[in-house]
């Protein structure tokens, strides 16, 4: 399938078929397409907890809103969180970065107050975000991304101290008579020439 038919074909899925896995090997790979995600001067200033211990997706169900049947039907669910120590992750960047890379973040970033440098680690956690549901979509899985939770919550359950849940995505295989299937319910979006502009 080409990835433009992937695109066109993904959509956000309502209802899991609990009974469907998702192979350990296609798991392994989008664990590492997320980790190779790109991110602004490569601060990776995140944490990927993908969770399919049926006990732990039942608490996190709890936290999750109107989503919790998605949470707990789907095959997997991955939480994308973002650092939530500035001096953790500036001690990080020292070790991993080179100088240069350094350099703009103490310029350019470190200046500013703590909510607009957390608000830069966000960010950073969407454009992974945005490469993971890509990837699932050529890889026929079917994805679920929910801000529809209780980060607290999701902290307290994953025991999660130095980093913050921000979403969260669902990922398994559709149940056939999920109602949001692009052949039962189009998929809507605005037309190109009101939302693309060539110069």
């Amino acid at each position: 399938m080409s990835f433009i038919t992937a695109i066109q074909e993904r959509y956000t899925t309502k209802k899991y078929d609990a009974s469907k896995k998702i192979e350990e090997n296609t798991l392994d790979q989008l664990k590492e397409i997320v980790r190779l995600s790109p991110s602004s001067i490569n601060s990776q200033p995140w944490k990927f907890t993908f969770v399919s211990d049926e006990k732990t997706k039942n608490e996190l169900a709890k936290a999750s809103f109107f989503n919790d049947t998605k949470v707990i039907n789907c095959d997997t669910l991955v939480v994308f969180s973002r650092i939530d120590s500035i001096a953790a992750f500036e001690e990080q960047i020292q070790a991993t970065l080179p100088e240069g890379a350094v350099g703009y973040y103490n310029q350019f970033i470190k200046p500013l107050p703590e909510a607009e440098i957390k608000a830069w680690f966000d960010k950073q956690v969407y454009l992974a975000l945005g490469v993971f549901l890509s990837a699932c979509a050529a890889m026929n899985i079917d994805s679920t991304p929910m801000e529809g939770i209780e980060p607290e919550k999701y902290d307290a359950i994953l025991q999660s101290e130095k980093h913050h849940a921000l979403v969260a995505v669902a990922i398994g295989y559709r149940d056939v008579e999920d109602a949001n299937q692009p052949q039962i319910k189009p998929k809507s979006r605005r037309a190109k020439q009101d939302v693309i502009t060539t110069i």
